[in-house]
């Protein structure tokens, strides 16, 4: 079974919600970022970003930053456009985009369940950074972004709950200038118990993004008991967004090399062609299965496919594209073995059109890209039941989600 807990959400007054979700500041053009805060006075980015204007601001990793913070968010409780709700609820959130559409349950993960290994994760967190966040929450006191939890429900028990509540009008109803609807409903308290039993079928949930921030949070419980403080019931659980797995979209993330190295282009192609059957396009597109990349090079457009011997199908990782590349390509040619910390390559999501993507190229900004065939999500869970990690960066999963919607207090 997986436990949920529902809480009781600090959350915009239902005017000012619109002006306060936001995505997180560094997804923002440094433009947009000053004309936000500039021009509106409501959005959250005034809380995670609050030195706006300030001509010396502190080391954003600081104790003295997460105290700025910390007074902004307090100071939102106090001018009224945060409130806390009265009793704890599930909320269910549907986000569209485009012919997307994303619905699923706010709720308090538990941290027990984390560290049990029932919540599930394929990537590898740093250390650093979860130390990092660890301290931030500490300080702050709240979850302010969902992680992104995938489940398979075989009897779409929670689908058909979540089907029947959205007919109600919604608490919040609203779209954003990139063109997305957000929407959020309250399960009335009456209501919990047949949320949390619908739950008793789902064996495992996935984390489908959010790693360092399920990490520090569990962190964070052990830190505190550790040093014999006062224990708060929601230190118990994490903020989460739950949603069934096949309403996830799972994207690439593809490779830009910045320099060949001295490595001519006939020279990248004769080493390529010991491990793939290669052909020249006559125009961009994306691979159209598995162990197939597309490559664009020196104004030229290339189809490479794997050879046989180079793909491992029984093990979890060696199968996967994004670490075929890296053993076939991007380590024995280009020497990057490390992709976390190697300056020679560069990542670009999946949504981002392939033609902007060779424009980078084409600008002289890297010299080489691959374009990889997205991973499933069973792909995304045989790694996870298995212990191991995906290579970095494999995935880009929407959707992605706004903070500041559903606040979850940690200390009460």
């Amino acid at each position: 079974m997986t436990k949920i807990s529902p809480f009781k959400a600090i959350r915009p007054m239902r005017d000012k919600a619109h002006l306060v979700a936001t995505r997180p500041y560094y997804a923002y053009k440094k433009s947009v970022l000053e004309a936000k805060q500039k021009h509106n006075p409501y959005t959250f980015l005034h809380i995670i970003n609050p030195e706006f204007g300030n001509e010396k601001i502190t080391d954003i990793y600081s104790e003295e930053r997460f105290n700025l913070i910390s007074k902004a968010y307090e100071d939102f409780i106090q001018k009224g456009v945060l409130i806390q709700d009265k009793k704890p609820h599930f909320y269910i959130y549907r986000q569209t985009k485009g012919q997307n559409e994303y619905l699923g349950i706010v709720a308090g993960a538990s941290i027990e369940e984390y560290k049990n290994e029932t919540i599930k994760k394929h990537e590898a967190t740093i250390t650093k950074r979860e130390t990092m966040f660890k301290n931030y929450l500490d300080i702050v006191g709240y979850n302010a972004e969902p992680v992104l939890l995938s489940y398979y429900d075989p009897n779409d028990e929670i689908d058909l709950l979540l089907e029947e509540k959205i007919k109600d009008r919604p608490e919040y109803e609203f779209r954003t200038t990139d063109e997305v609807k957000h929407e959020l409903w309250l399960f009335h308290s009456s209501e919990s118990e047949k949320v949390i039993r619908a739950f008793d079928s789902i064996k495992s949930a996935y984390i489908a993004d959010g790693h360092h921030r399920s990490a520090s949070s569990a962190g964070l419980k052990d830190y505190r008991e550790s040093r014999g403080l006062d224990h708060y019931p929601n230190e118990d659980f994490f903020l989460a967004f739950f949603i069934n797995e096949r309403r996830l979209q799972i994207m690439e993330y593809n490779r830009l090399v910045k320099s060949l190295n001295g490595i001519s282009t006939e020279e990248l192609l004769t080493k390529l062609s010991s491990n793939f059957q290669i052909d020249q396009l006559t125009s961009p597109e994306k691979p159209s299965k598995e162990h197939e990349f597309t490559m664009y090079l020196d104004h030229n457009w290339y189809k490479l496919t794997c050879f046989s011997e180079i793909i491992d199908e029984s093990h979890p990782v060696k199968g996967l594209d994004a670490e075929i590349l890296t053993r076939a390509v991007l380590e024995p040619i280009f020497g990057i073995s490390n992709l976390k910390s190697d300056t020679n390559i560069a990542f670009v999501s999946g949504n981002e059109n392939i033609t902007i993507t060779a424009n980078k190229i084409d600008n002289g900004l890297f010299d080489v890209g691959f374009f990889l065939y997205p991973v499933t999500i069973e792909q995304v869970k045989a790694v996870a039941d298995n212990n191991m990690t995906m290579p970095p960066k494999s995935t880009w999963v929407e959707p992605k989600l706004r903070s500041g919607l559903t606040i979850y207090n940690i200390n009460e």
